[in-house]
């Protein structure tokens, strides 16, 4: 007998779909449901839509309560809020003056089924707990309230970039497009743009006298028009991830993605954040994973604070909009990338092109030329600046260091010396001899100094070389041109063993800094190794982030239901809102403290010790760092210490059951 149609083996449904299915719906069930209404603009009616919306889920006995409202003074949003009970808003003084926030604990004390937040992407007032509201929802959504907010399409992360182009204006508050994935529902409150232009002239939307130059800056009808169809494009992308996933558990059959992966490059430069983004655009369109990759050369140990800087927070956009972040060593960008890329399945790469003039491309070679040549069935997509080609180059800078003016004199010294002793034995050796000497002196300034002192160093020598010992003696006049080949190669030459042995030095620099953290993290797992109870391993790891840090630390385990300090640096003062802030962290699991997104006024950060069985405690750091940003590095010694304090409070844990007991 046949077997059904909808049970045939040519359209079983993939075991791993209906798992990650059913293993959604199960963490849906826990958390609440967030429904944003997306408008392209203000005035278009969101914040109307979703008290109406309100109102019908109340004659349903939803107990529906309002955290915050913004109406704007607009007459008819005033009076659907009447009838809807509102939870207190709490006011908190920022440079004097008192501004209004939403009360978060209020709203997560009175619990109700559906709480309204207008403006998702609002800035939160210094002082609060997170600085931005979508985390505020968030913390909501984790307590199984449902929400309903309103956000304007401009202010999603991966549209930044294109809405700057479109408007002139760069959007200061943005959320990130996980945010938008996550929501259970989104309804569009769309509004034709001349019914817009018309609200607006009418003051329905702005007072006359800023409705005129906000139609003259903004609100003018190409912005519109353009901001409309990115909404709508937005929400139809969100709906056909939706189909796909519908059709995908249930097995019917389509056209179904082929598993793109994409690889976006970054480096230290503000193009980064412009790749990421698009990136995450392209990932959207073709529904594929990506991921955002930094290839630390040893160079990376040359860049400035600020470059640092700079790609830490790529890093952290990337998360922020989705990606994989993947940080690794290598010699060479390009090679690097690409063998990633192949033990990944990466179909797609995105890079981005600085303009720079061709003499360095020929000099210092193309990051994209080469992964464009090796690339072979893998797609290349190059993103360009746009910059001015005879800016200086970013990229120089690590290659280029800066050089104190002693490294220049000593040069000048050696040079010298070589000079002395070519002039006592030149009667001796031929004049081809002393050439090498020159060039001996070049290797060691090159090893010694760096790049910029050994081609100066070759520079001097060649006239050294001209003017002592090519005749006439003592003018910078040869008596043949031939010496002008000879003054050429030395140059060449000169110029590329400096190359060769700073490269050489910036690799051993760099290797060397790789064995120190490798070191370092061998030894604790050696002290480790040996601790029998909590507090050894608590002594080993603070003891370690001090000696390579300087920082002090503390650490918090749970006892009695409560979270208390278990060990502290002697020189860390702790306080009652230090140990609320470990309490949230460990209670959400989740990095918190100083420099992140959450609690970031805090003066520790506070990194959770994951086991197998969840979060085990706490363990936080004071730093000292004066701009107030913990570099990535930083961050990765971090996490590692705090996974293998993890792993042995975890081996302490499951031994203490197993010892015997006093009789």
């Amino acid at each position: 007998m046949p077997a059904p149609s909808d049970c045939r083996t040519d359209q079983r449904p993939d075991p791993d779909a209906l798992l990650a299915c059913v293993q959604k719906e199960e963490l849906q069930k826990q958390r609440g449901k967030l429904k944003i209404f997306l408008g392209y603009i203000a005035g278009v009616g969101k914040t109307y839509e979703m008290l109406k919306a309100a109102h019908l889920r109340k004659d349903e006995g939803i107990d529906v309560r309002i955290g915050y409202i913004e109406h704007h003074g607009r007459r008819e949003t005033e009076e659907l809020m009447e009838g809807l009970p509102s939870i207190p808003i709490r006011s908190i003084e920022y440079h004097g003056v008192k501004l209004p926030e939403m009360d978060l604990d209020a709203i997560l004390a009175a619990h109700p089924q559906l709480v309204l937040v207008d403006e998702l992407a609002h800035t939160n007032v210094p002082g609060s707990r997170h600085p931005k509201r979508y985390q505020d929802v968030e913390e909501l959504l984790a307590e199984g309230i449902d929400v309903y907010s309103t956000l304007n399409v401009q202010h999603i992360e991966s549209l930044n970039d294109v809405v700057a182009r479109i408007t002139g204006v760069i959007m200061q508050e943005k959320i990130p497009d996980r945010v938008i994935d996550e929501a259970s529902e989104i309804e569009v409150v769309d509004l034709a743009p001349p019914e817009l232009l018309q609200r607006l002239r009418e003051g329905k939307v702005y007072v006359p006298d800023m409705a005129a130059r906000a139609i003259e800056q903004f609100f003018n009808e190409g912005n519109i028009y353009a901001l409309r169809e990115l909404a709508l494009r937005r929400a139809a992308e969100r709906v056909d991830n939706q189909m796909l996933e519908y059709m995908k558990t249930r097995s019917i059959p389509g056209p179904w993605p082929v598993g793109e992966y994409l690889l976006v490059c970054i480096g230290p430069g503000p193009l980064a954040e412009r790749l990421i983004r698009t990136a995450r655009r392209q990932a959207d369109r073709i529904n594929a994973r990506w991921c955002a990759l930094y290839v630390e050369t040893p160079a990376h140990h040359r860049l400035s604070q600020k470059a640092k800087e700079q790609v830490d927070r790529s890093l952290q956009l990337a998360e922020k909009l989705g990606a994989t972040n993947a940080s690794v060593f290598g010699l060479n960008v390009a090679n690097t990338a690409l063998e990633y890329a192949r033990q990944h399945n990466v179909t797609r790469i995105i890079i981005g092109k600085t303009l720079r003039p061709r003499w360095q491309e020929y000099v210092f070679g193309s990051v994209v030329d080469q992964l464009i040549h090796n690339s072979g069935p893998i797609d290349v997509y190059v993103i360009s600046s746009g910059t001015n080609p005879h800016e200086k180059s970013a990229e120089m800078e690590p290659l280029l260091p800066a050089t104190p003016p002693r490294d220049y004199i000593d040069s000048l010294i050696l040079v010298v010396v070589v000079t002395v002793i070519g002039l006592l034995i030149h009667s001796f050796i031929s004049p081809v001899n002393v050439v090498m000497l020159y060039l001996l002196a070049v290797v060691v300034i090159a090893f010694k100094r760096g790049l910029r002192p050994a081609i100066f160093t070759s520079v001097i020598g060649v006239l050294a070389f001209n003017f002592f010992f090519v005749p006439p003696y003592f003018t910078f006049r040869p008596s043949s041109t031939e010496y002008l080949i000879t003054f050429a190669g030395m140059i060449v030459v000169g110029t590329v063993i400096s190359l060769l042995v700073a490269q050489a030095r910036r690799h051993a620099d760099a290797a060397q800094i790789r064995e120190k953290e490798t070191g370092t993290l061998y030894a604790l797992s050696q002290d480790l190794a040996g601790a029998v109870d909590a507090g050894t391993i608590m002594n080993a790891v603070s003891q370690h982030i001090r000696e390579i840090f300087q920082w002090e630390s503390a650490f918090f385990l749970p006892e009695n239901g409560h979270l208390a300090v278990y060990a502290q640096s002697p020189g860390l003062v702790l306080d009652a809102d230090d140990i609320a802030v470990a309490t949230w962290a460990f209670a959400h699991g989740t990095t918190a403290g100083y420099d992140t997104d959450t609690l970031h006024g805090s003066k520790l950060r506070y990194i959770p010790l994951q086991s197998s069985r969840g979060v085990i405690g706490i363990m936080s750091v004071q730093p000292i760092e004066p701009n107030g940003v913990i570099t990535h590095e930083q961050s990765r010694i971090l996490t590692a210490f705090a996974n293998q304090a993890a792993l042995a409070l975890e081996r302490v844990n499951l031994a203490k059951p197993a010892e015997p007991r006093a009789p």
